[in-house]
């Protein structure tokens, strides 16, 4: 079966710093999207003020925060959901490993995404808040991952808004992991992209050496987080948090064997691309003793050429067929037959 991963979606007209409120329960949602102002207020379109307040009972709140880097304003929005400093301080940090933590009344989850951006992989910090009746996402830049999911609680498919949070916590990190199918396919392109180049001589040796090496370190950053995101999600398939029942650990069983997956695709893409480095090192090192050897075969010609005029070129008048008629045409014979014999000889050898 071939896995089609879902693309990101556009945010040419996305705002920089926002947070989009849905509010939903099995009979109604309310999505809300509310944009930071110059007075550090969260504005909606209708001029209405992103209130922090609790979760009104039988509701379930997502609230997806994007841009928002300012502590005292983040603190300002998650104070009704209890949230410890050590969250914010972690959602604040934007080299943060993936991990799970569990705290009395949430669960604390830190992921990372990459993207191609030209021949730059970038990568995006994600963070998860899962409590009992709210779900907390942290970006901090659009990125169009979460507005499938969004625009599915708005026509209510598949009756996800009767869905308990758990399932809505699945879905973001099922996102999450359909999203570096995308990475890695990009990944292999470029791979191998240059290992078809790497016999040819039109490209600078150098160039394809540093993109190897760029290679090399992008396998190494997308490795060094995707080991750590399949433990988050080895966790939870175990059933370390109660909030993850048997029913929904099946879907986190999905997630993880597409994990495995990315993880062995992975490792076959990075041996292959530092079996590249060695197979173009050692082309070049062919190429040189090409090189070196037609350099040697031209030397080994015009050493007797050398020794012949050097030895007529010496200025006596009494020397050996000096005065021959025919001296001169005999002696441009003898290099010509020296030459072709010579010639012959590497041509037998197989070094031309």
């Amino acid at each position: 079966m071939i896995f089609d991963p879902p693309a990101r979606s556009n945010i040419d007209h996305a705002p920089k710093q926002a947070v989009y409120q849905t509010l939903y329960n099995a009979e109604s949602c309310i999505l809300d999207e509310f944009t930071l102002q110059e007075n550090r207020q969260l504005v909606s379109e209708d001029g209405n003020v992103l209130i922090s307040r609790p979760v009104e009972p039988g509701k379930i709140c997502w609230l997806h925060s994007i841009g928002i880097n300012d502590s005292e304003l983040l603190k300002q929005i998650l104070a009704p959901y209890r949230i410890h400093d050590l969250v914010i301080e972690d959602i604040l940090n934007n080299k943060q490993r993936p991990k799970i933590e569990e705290y009395p009344e949430y669960l604390f989850i830190a992921a990372r995404v990459f993207q191609y951006n030209g021949p730059k992989l970038q990568s995006d910090p994600v963070f998860i808040i899962i409590g009992q009746n709210f779900v907390l996402t942290f970006q901090s830049r659009p990125l169009g991952l979460f507005t499938e999911i969004r625009s599915r609680f708005a026509d209510n498919r598949q009756h996800i808004r009767n869905k308990s949070i758990a399932y809505l916590a699945y879905l973001f990190i099922d996102r999450l992991v359909d999203d570096y199918f995308i990475t890695l396919e990009q990944y292999n392109t470029r791979a191998e992209t240059i290992d078809k180049t790497l016999f040819k001589n039109d490209e600078d040796t150098n160039t394809l050496l540093l993109r190897i090496h760029s290679l090399k370190r992008d396998a190494v950053r997308l490795r060094r987080t995707l080991i750590p995101l399949r433990e988050v999600i080895n966790a939870l398939m175990r059933g370390d948090y109660s909030m993850f029942d048997n029913d929904l650990r099946l879907y986190i069983r999905d997630a993880y064997d597409h994990m495995l997956q990315l993880v062995e695709s992975l490792e076959a893409s990075r041996d292959m691309v530092w079996g590249m480095m060695d197979v173009h090192l050692s082309f070049q090192s062919n190429r040189l003793n090409q090189q070196m050897r037609l350099l040697t075969v031209i030397t080994v010609i015009f050493m007797p050429l050398t020794l012949l005029t050097g030895i007529y070129g010496m200025n006596f008048d009494n020397m050996p067929e000096l005065h021959w008629h025919y001296g001169y045409f005999i002696l441009l014979g003898v290099m010509a037959t020296i030459i072709i014999s010579l010639l012959v000889f590497f041509n037998r050898r197989k070094w031309l």
